[in-house]
């Protein structure tokens, strides 16, 4: 089984299970992912995401061994067929997903990482842009969301020398979410994983979806996504029991819908 899923408190974990080879990705573990996600997408007891690796890596990328296989997906398979599909699927599925990196996570691990809607990672965690180190091109996403979060020039440098980023300086440099001891690490995880998962979970898919949007939008075209979504959020079942709760002095019991 090359991936444990796991459901408590309108969470599902989806855990990378290839740990004797670092949770790096073959066709197996890549679709797998993908079908996942996309039950996570349509269950409505699923409120919210963690992706994390077993063992101690998060994800070292694409397994060289089924890449350099004469008889195994050619690359530009690996790309279209494996990676893409997860990067728009977490982008596009309109529940939070938080990528929990015990470890290190290289290449297309990383980067699926930073395609989440929030990276948390052990203090003794690392983030790699390997790519270059044998001859290819950041993929999975990393040349549009690492500059986007750190800034042309920064990117450009750990693109270009493969320079291993601590969890730490990752926080320093806007790269991530949070770093956290690695004592710590799980329990902080669930935490915010069930604090999300207990909140508007329907109108916080819709603050993903105007972010997302914000990437290409000018300020006009953004005013009016968030004309239009504050007008779907305000029609919403989670806005009627918040206001509701406020005027009672309760805490609200959100739905997600």
């Amino acid at each position: 089984m090359t991936l444990i899923q796991e459901f408590k408190n309108g969470v599902c974990t989806l855990t990378l299970n290839r740990p004797q080879v670092f949770n790096s990705f073959n066709k197996e573990m890549a679709m797998a992912l993908q079908n996942a996600l996309d039950n996570c997408e349509k269950d409505e007891s699923v409120r919210a995401i963690v992706i994390k690796g077993e063992g101690k890596a998060f994800c070292a990328g694409q397994d060289l061994a089924e890449a350099t296989d004469p008889n195994g997906p050619e690359m530009q398979s690996i790309v279209k067929d494996h990676y893409n599909p997860i990067i728009e699927r977490i982008r596009k599925i309109e529940k939070p997903i938080i990528a929990g990196v015990n470890g290190v996570a290289a290449g297309a691990g990383a980067n699926i990482a930073l395609a989440c809607d929030l990276t948390i990672a052990k203090n003794s965690a690392s983030f790699i842009q390997a790519f270059s180190k044998i001859g290819l091109i950041p993929d999975s996403g990393g040349t549009f969301f690492l500059p986007r979060l750190i800034g042309m020039q920064k990117a450009m440098a750990l693109m270009m020398t493969g320079e291993k980023i601590s969890a730490n300086d990752a926080v320093s440099m806007n790269m991530i979410y949070k770093a956290v001891s690695d004592e710590s690490f799980e329990e902080e995880l669930t935490k915010l994983a069930e604090n999300l998962a207990s909140m508007p979970t329907y109108g916080l898919g819709l603050t993903k979806r105007a972010m997302n949007a914000s990437f290409t939008n000018n300020l006009t075209e953004q005013l009016a996504v968030e004309e239009q979504l504050q007008t779907l959020a305000g029609k919403s079942e989670d806005f009627e029991e918040g206001v509701k709760a406020f005027m009672e002095k309760r805490s609200p019991v959100f739905k997600g819908k």
